[in-house]
């Protein structure tokens, strides 16, 4: 079977799917907040005609898809109120692939998405020593809006007398979708190897190292986005007390940050020696850090001319995973550049690379990176 194949079974069983979660949530919330019998639900359905039997679904899949997006941006909401009333100033909000970002003074809409996640909401912690920097708020605050919203529904599907029936399936679904992310992300656990919001809090409650990660990484983020390249920063400022645990995804986020400002100073075998270091704990890193250490590995052994070892990390989920992401991230782009200049030896291709970044440098998220990649390759270039 062929990809174009699996992919049109893939949508057509997502779109069944969809639509039988949306027959049972309202199935049963029916049951369980009106005076009917599941008996009654089901009888009732089979004796529908031919356009209500498509219409119903096909109303119920669409009142599904709405009230979780509804619920996602609710939830990403959550974060950014209680974020905002604990002193923490805005950076950049996500929905999907729509993010919102601070950039000179002004908000600005551009596209950008992560693996794992429906959203995201970064803002920049108060000046505070890290002990003093509060947390709780910030991390509980989307579970909150779920929970929130899905009780407030529950007073108009049950006291609003003659409600329409397409309106108690909508809330119905909401009710069902606010709680669902509720728990999701209430209850610690990690979803496609990301801790969820209960996980973080946890994880940030018992360990000072990953409060430490997470301050840093929030106020590195926040000057990266608004245009600061690493090499700009600090060097303190990517340092982490103690041995860094891999498998603490915000730790292990640091430490490739650090890694990034050696690139950026162009100190590529201490960049190599720590990316080794970094993949050598493959086991531990969160499925996307494995994958962001393995390309920036991969660049940077094809820069100092280890091409037996590039050649090694080079499979084709790597560089699948490098392509798909090229086209929102400088960074990847950097990547193929090397793999076009070092690797396929086409200093042609490489340098249309260059010029595709450069054209559309504006449009990236992180400003700081692209003005970081662009340089380098702009060096790379002026050595060959």
């Amino acid at each position: 079977m062929d990809k174009k194949m699996k992919q049109v079974l893939k949508i057509i069983g997502g779109f069944l799917i969809g639509i039988l979660m949306g027959l049972v949530v309202a199935g049963v919330g029916l049951v369980l907040f009106r005076d009917m019998s599941f008996s009654e639900y089901i009888g009732k359905f089979l004796r529908l005609n031919a356009m209500e039997v498509i219409g119903i679904p096909l109303l119920s899949l669409v009142f599904f898809l709405i009230a979780v997006s509804l619920q996602v941006v609710l939830h990403e909401a959550g974060h950014l109120v209680c974020g905002l009333a604990s002193g923490y100033r805005f950076v950049s909000f996500r929905i999907f692939s729509f993010t919102w970002i601070r950039q000179g003074g002004k908000v600005r809409m551009k596209r950008f998405s992560v693996s794992g996640t429906g959203g995201q909401c970064l803002l920049v912690p108060p000046e505070k020593p890290d002990e003093e920097i509060p947390v709780t708020l910030y991390n509980i605050g989307g579970v909150a809006m779920n929970f929130l919203t899905a009780f407030a529904a529950l007073f108009p599907f049950l006291f609003i007398d003659g409600m329409p029936f397409l309106w108690k399936m909508f809330l119905i679904q909401f009710m069902g979708i606010g709680v669902f992310l509720g728990l999701l992300n209430g209850i610690p656990m990690k979803l496609g190897g990301i801790g969820n919001d209960a996980y973080s809090l946890r994880l940030l409650k018992r360990n000072p190292g990953t409060k430490r990660a997470l301050v840093l990484q929030l106020r590195i983020n926040a000057l990266i986005q608004e245009g600061m390249r690493p090499k700009e920063m600090p060097e303190a400022w990517f340092r982490l007390e103690g041995k860094i645990d891999y498998s603490d995804m915000l730790q292990a986020t640091v430490a490739l940050m650090e890694i990034s400002r050696m690139q950026d100073r162009e100190e590529w075998e201490e960049a190599y020696v720590r990316l080794e270091e970094a993949v050598s704990h493959s086991k531990e890193l969160v499925g996307i850090l494995k994958q962001e250490a393995e390309a920036e590995l991969l660049f940077t052994a094809l820069v100092i001319g280890k091409e037996e070892r590039a050649r090694e990390l080079a499979i084709d989920k790597l560089v699948a995973y490098i392509r798909t992401y090229s086209k929102v991230s400088s960074a990847k782009q950097r990547q193929l550049f090397a793999i076009a200049l070092y690797m396929e030896h086409d200093k042609e291709k490489a340098e249309g690379i260059y010029r595709t970044v450069k054209a559309k440098r504006e449009s990236y998220l992180m400003q700081g990176e692209v003005n970081m990649d662009l340089a380098l390759m702009e060096s790379l270039l002026s050595q060959c």
